[in-house]
């Protein structure tokens, strides 16, 4: 079974406007809301493309259920912790000539709570997969994500880290299945900025020296690069299209990947179905269907 931990999801609220003028009165065209988080958005992907997962974290309030609901309507399954004050984040995202986003606390998570994940977390199995992506908030330890991959260091399973600067780099330690940075971030983490494949791939490879089995590095428009297990480097050149939203195309990279692996245990066809799906997403308006996932592979490989 493949599980997502999203420590802090939230409701995302959507707002198109032709023009932002800051100070002033500005009207909407078009609203949206959505469940929000990296672990939500590669559930949902998961689910687009035909793989059932697990969602698990916290939720609470009014905000919380519906969060809850939303995510069932696309078909996903959910096991949340309910914390008993506070609710779930309102994150708004306004959309016009650039997109800006507001991302608020969310609730109160206590060490009682966590000890409640850490119960769930005891039935994962060997050789399931557990996704830790994300931000973490103020309200947990910033170690959370080491502590969870300690606690399940003897069960052999796959667990994939999508998270930035320390975050992910105190993980790498416990060799996690899949770290998925992108350029930015894996410049971060090494006190560089890092342009060109050429540069990422050297600095993927030395944190494939320190922990990680495969290193997937998104550079946007440049494409992506994989080193896998045994140290091939897979690069590839994004499908042409037109870039309609950011948000949740890494996140697709990795349903994408899962899926591919999953299917294949072929490195190249994961790193090329990671690849589509994250495209897509950004041709869509919000995350990608497996049909829109499904013609971008049969267009492009």
């Amino acid at each position: 079974m493949i599980y997502t931990v999203t420590f802090n999801p939230s409701l995302d609220y959507v707002i198109n406007v032709k023009k932002f003028t800051k100070g002033d009165v500005n009207r909407s065209e078009k609203e949206t809301i959505y469940p929000g988080g990296k672990g939500i958005n590669v559930s949902i992907v998961l689910k687009n493309i035909g793989y059932d997962s697990i969602l698990l974290g916290f939720t609470a309030g009014f905000t919380g259920n519906e969060i809850k609901r939303l995510v069932k309507d696309y078909g996903c399954k959910t096991d949340f912790i309910e914390i008993e004050k506070g609710f779930s984040r309102i994150n708004v995202k306004i959309r016009h000539s650039e997109e800006t986003d507001i991302n608020c606390s969310g609730p109160l998570i206590e060490e009682k709570h966590i000890k409640l994940l850490f119960e769930k977390l005891n039935f994962l199995n060997k050789n399931d997969t557990l996704i830790l992506a994300g931000s973490i908030p103020n309200t947990l330890p910033s170690d959370i994500y080491e502590k969870i991959m300690k606690h399940l260091s003897e069960k052999n399973i796959n667990i994939i880290v999508d998270a930035e600067k320390q975050l992910l780099a105190n993980c790498l330690k416990y060799k996690p299945f899949l770290v998925k940075p992108n350029n930015i971030e894996l410049g971060e983490i090494f006190n560089t900025k890092i342009k060109t494949q050429e540069e990422a791939i050297c600095y993927a490879k030395q944190m494939q020296k320190l922990g990680a089995v495969n290193v997937l590095v998104s550079m946007g428009e440049s494409g992506a690069i994989l080193i896998d297990e045994y140290e091939k480097t897979h690069i590839a050149k994004p499908p042409k299209g037109l870039l309609v939203n950011s948000v949740g195309a890494g996140d697709s990279m990795v349903a994408g990947f899962i899926a591919g692996f999953i299917e294949t245990k072929d490195y190249e066809k994961a790193f090329r179905k990671s690849i589509c799906a994250g495209s897509a997403t950004a041709f869509s308006p919000w995350l990608a269907t497996g049909e829109e996932i499904s013609n971008l592979i049969k267009n492009w490989l």
